[in-house]
């Protein structure tokens, strides 16, 4: 385990549990979502509980939750989609870690994506910065996104900011069903609901939030409207999930734990020569979203 803590933002990594941020606590308030079956508070493992490398299909994921970068698109029919999670490389594989400047993350190299990923954070002082690289290590061209997932306690409302756009917001999966969305002026809000589904935003305009408890964690990027996007041309996504009395057959045996939220964040995909790389920049600051008493 390693921690970033500047007094108001203390940030908690498990780099061998494929580089995540496990734990994001504001004024010691956590943030995140975390499998508190298998991680402590000290993001420890509970009891017997082993971190390994894991796979197989979508129902033999681990889900420990937290924050962590996958390659895009995702799918399960050719060499060109990436097959998870699971996987023992970039979702679970142990990755190093760097301290001289923040908290520096590096997977291994992944032989189906031909990838590495690093992940680079350094505290604000209402949040962080996320620096996220993919660099090509095959001898093979490759066309891949950087997609960064981070997953938030159920209840609160997530709103994206929208630019103009024929079709702003998709359906990408529906498990149990379309998670439920409107538009309010420049916004598209998705209340708090029970449903196993994911949303696409092709009009995302580079701002994401999430609010839960009278805080907002928001989340800041580039979009590129010339650039081409997964998943319908999406540079955001929103998944939701809540627990079932039995597995999604259809989505691979897939079981939710829990009423989780996850905000997802993409970069456009890119045509990746061996040597070549790809970044993408995330700013994520928290705010009060009510009057502060005292």
């Amino acid at each position: 385990m390693t921690w970033l803590d500047n007094g108001a933002v203390r940030l908690g990594f498990v780099p061998a549990l494929g580089g995540r941020l496990l734990s994001f606590r504001y004024r010691d308030t956590e943030l995140l979502w975390r499998n508190r079956l298998l991680l402590d508070d000290d993001l420890a493992p509970v009891g017997e509980h082993v971190l390994a490398p894991n796979h197989g299909r979508m129902g033999d994921w681990v889900n420990y939750g937290g924050d962590k970068t996958w390659p895009a698109p995702q799918g399960w029919d050719g060499p060109d989609q990436w097959a998870g999670p699971p996987d023992r490389v970039l979702d679970s594989g142990p990755y190093t870690v760097d301290l001289t400047d923040g908290v520096t993350m590096t997977s291994g190299a992944d032989p189906r994506t031909g990838l590495r990923l690093t992940r680079r954070f350094s505290l604000s002082s209402n949040g962080y910065v996320l620096n996220l690289t993919a660099v090509n290590l095959s001898r093979r061209p490759v066309r891949w996104a950087l997609w960064n997932v981070t997953q938030f306690p159920g209840g609160g409302d997530v709103h994206v900011a929208l630019r103009d756009h024929p079709d702003p917001v998709v359906d990408l999966v529906a498990g149990t069903g379309n998670p439920r969305w409107s538009r309010v002026g420049s916004r598209a809000l998705v209340p708090a609901q029970d449903v196993v589904g994911k949303l696409g935003f092709p009009g995302a305009a580079g701002t994401l939030s999430y609010e839960r408890d009278d805080l907002r964690t928001t989340f800041t990027f580039d979009v590129d409207p010339a650039a081409t996007y997964p998943d319908l041309g999406s540079p955001v996504e929103v998944w939701l999930e809540h627990p079932l009395p039995e597995p999604l057959a259809a989505l691979g045996g897939l079981d939710p734990p829990a009423h989780i939220v996850e905000c997802e964040v993409l970069g456009p995909l890119t045509d990746l020569a061996p040597g070549a790389r790809t970044s993408l920049r995330i700013t994520v600051a928290v705010d009060v979203t009510v009057e502060e008493l005292g």
